[in-house]
């Protein structure tokens, strides 16, 4: 049996996602002619109360544009110091849109509206990078599938309507963050100028990532995917899988979680654990006892068909999906109980 907990982007399409992409009807996207795509595109504008849904290869490329759309060259974003456009993106915001990232020393990737506001650079102080964009991530990657609590999101948008900042969230997870938080696309919709939702995380699709607006913010996205070479053709095969997603994939993600945290509980009590971080959604972050090697722990794992993540800063990491089965789970389980 093998075991593949590195991230959740490891799972493979079910028979019934198959079979909706086998079935999708086609069309020549970058002429806007798809229309599994326009109909993908279509529902997850109206599902977040948006104007506008653009369909993107990937996730990063989708945070990336949005940051093209929001900001000039030389101007700042706010993020917090776990983001994943500053962490995980290659240094595109940089390469791509020119522009800097202010660090924000938040908790667990969460960041108050009381640490942004001296993290604006003053207007009118021409010596230092004009701030334009502030960016949020939820659930945070970095932070352990951490979700935002609504309250300081909103409290964070009143900043930027004060300051005539734009607001983005990477919402590559917040799937997951919507079905432990019991909350609705609209709510974000609501609050956020631009939110990127990814298809190919907790939703099981093999590709795929898209981005939501207003039609005056998003009036330049195809154009920047196109010079991102974001333009894809028959691309109503992906979109479908989307769309299945969509119908199928949402509600179970709790099942996700409860592995998630049933794994927490038995690292918290292994005497190879330092720290097992609180557990919301689906990724485990724990740190080994002093006298335990990573690599080694890792190796052992590997020995025994279980793959999982080294973050780095001795933080390893587990992220449960479509494709962990309960055998696996009681597989892992019974492994972590028999090392010492």
């Amino acid at each position: 049996m093998h075991i593949d907990l590195r991230s959740d982007t490891v799972t493979n399409p079910t028979q019934g996602m198959l079979e909706a992409m086998h079935n999708a009807k086609l069309g020549d996207d970058v002429y806007g002619e798809d229309p599994t795509v326009n109909a993908l595109q279509t529902r997850l504008a109206k599902m977040f109360g948006k104007e506008k849904a653009l369909f993107f290869p990937t996730g990063t490329m989708a945070n990336q544009a949005a940051i093209k759309l929001h900001t000039q060259p030389g101007e700042q974003v706010i993020c917090d110091k776990y983001a994943h456009i500053y962490n995980y993106e290659g240094g595109g915001a940089s390469f791509n849109s020119g522009v800097s990232c202010k660090l924000v020393d938040g908790h667990r990737g969460m960041m108050t509206a009381e640490q942004v506001i001296p993290a604006i650079n003053p207007p009118d102080f021409y010596h230092s990078p004009l701030t334009t964009l502030v960016a949020l991530e939820n659930t945070t990657n970095k932070g352990g599938g951490a979700c935002w609590d609504f309250e300081d999101i909103e409290k964070i948008k009143s900043v930027c309507e004060t300051h005539n900042l734009g607001l983005h969230l990477d919402g590559a997870r917040l799937w997951n963050a919507l079905e432990t938080k019991s909350e609705t696309p609209q709510q974000y919709g609501a609050i956020f100028d631009t939110i990127s939702v990814c298809l190919s995380k907790g939703l099981g699709c093999p590709i795929g990532s898209v981005l939501i607006g207003n039609e005056a913010i998003m009036e330049k996205a195809l154009r920047v995917r196109k010079m991102l070479g974001g333009g894809m053709r028959q691309v109503g095969v992906l979109a479908a899988a989307g769309l299945y997603a969509l119908d199928h994939h949402r509600s179970r993600l709790s099942e996700d979680h409860a592995k998630a945290k049933a794994i927490g509980q038995w690292l918290q009590n292994a005497n190879y654990v330092a720290e097992v971080q609180p557990i919301e959604t689906n990724i485990v972050i724990f740190e080994l006892a002093s006298h335990v090697d990573s690599d080694a722990f890792i190796e052992t794992l590997k020995s025994k068909n279980i793959l999982i993540s080294n973050m780095g800063g001795g933080k390893l990491r587990m992220v449960t999906h479509l494709d962990y089965t309960d055998d696996m789970h009681e597989k892992l389980l019974e492994t972590l109980g028999g090392i010492s």
